[in-house]
């Protein structure tokens, strides 16, 4: 598959702004480059540099912060740049438009090998917990004994498994997984969650996520560990839009888990009571630490216990009870 990789110039007044509003229309990622950081970096506010190659830094510090996304070349990223185009002429127009810059918007073709393989030689296989070991599908190695292994090719979609949100989420799943678990994997991403629910015995899972890549990705990877289609379900839609699929969805769910962000996390919260039955348990993290209190607070106020709270590089995962 090829990509679109679109940037937009805006100012700094502007760019958190900015990036709230592109989450809010389903960018779950972006590049940044802001000068300032440069600024403070050269001056040796955040490091000490014994050299610096000519026209770097002038390089590096040049020019208007700018946001870049990638969309893919097909009907959902067209979707997605006919929303980016929307969003910027709406902001254009207000009364504050100024703060936000110039708001152009200029775009250009990836073909997907020209990055989507390179990072491949820096995944490599490494356990979690006390059960699974992860390991990408192009290395042939066999797992350590005792050590259930869970083979993943994330394609374009978040999920290796390597980043902190991810290792503290398999590492809560170990804890209450259970033969009779129903699954219910929200962002699934590459699946590599609710595939890990699978090996550890869950009877079921539904894995939803609102790039189509990610759900087919997702069951891809779940065929190649052995999991039959048939009780691993994955569906593309945003429950926070879409009140048929969340009744399709249903509730009853033993084990609830998002790796998102936190501001979606606390909008879907009356969907995860909704989701679960009484005494299930609702795993929850991409919460970084300033946010923590936050998150937790506002899944009190909705009528959840917590019951366990992880944290590694600046992130945090949360183990709580309905």
């Amino acid at each position: 598959m090829n990509w679109t990789e679109a940037t937009i110039e805006t100012a700094k007044e502007g760019l958190d702004i900015l990036c709230a509003m592109l989450t809010d229309i389903g960018f779950r990622g972006f590049l940044i480059h802001d000068p300032d950081d440069y600024e403070e970096l050269l001056a040796g506010k955040a490091g000490r540099w014994d050299y610096l190659e000519e026209g770097l830094a002038e390089a590096l510090t040049a020019g208007d912060p700018t946001v870049t996304v990638y969309l893919p070349e097909n009907a959902q990223g067209a979707e997605q740049m006919t929303a980016l185009r929307t969003l910027l002429e709406r902001l254009r127009k207000r009364e504050d438009a100024a703060r936000f810059g110039a708001l152009t918007l200029t775009s250009k073709g990836i073909c997907e090998e020209d990055w989507a393989n390179n990072w491949k030689q820096y995944f490599q296989p490494f356990c979690i917990g006390d059960k699974m070991w992860i390991s990408p599908t192009w290395v042939e190695q066999e797992p350590p004994q005792g050590r259930t292994p869970l083979r993943i090719d994330p394609g374009s979609s978040f999920g290796t498994g390597q980043h902190d949100t991810t290792k503290l989420c398999l590492a809560l799943l170990e804890t209450c997984v259970t033969p009779e678990s129903r699954v219910l994997d929200i962002g699934c991403g590459s699946g590599i969650l609710s595939i890990c629910a699978m090996l550890l015995g869950a009877k079921s899972v539904i894995a939803i996520d609102i790039e189509q890549n990610a759900a087919e990705a997702a069951l891809t990877n779940a065929v190649r560990n052995g999991i039959d289609p048939a009780v691993y379900e994955t569906i593309c839609g945003d429950i926070l839009e879409d009140e048929v699929l969340v009744e399709r969805l249903g509730s009853g769910y033993d084990v609830v888990c998002a790796n998102i962000v936190a501001d979606i996390l606390i909008a879907m919260r009356s969907l995860f009571m909704r989701f679960m039955r009484e005494g299930a348990t609702l795993l929850l993290s991409g919460i970084i630490d300033e946010r923590l209190d936050e998150v937790l607070d506002s899944m009190r106020e909705t009528g959840f216990s917590v019951d366990t709270v992880q944290q590694s590089g600046g992130w945090a995962a949360v183990k709580l009870s309905k």
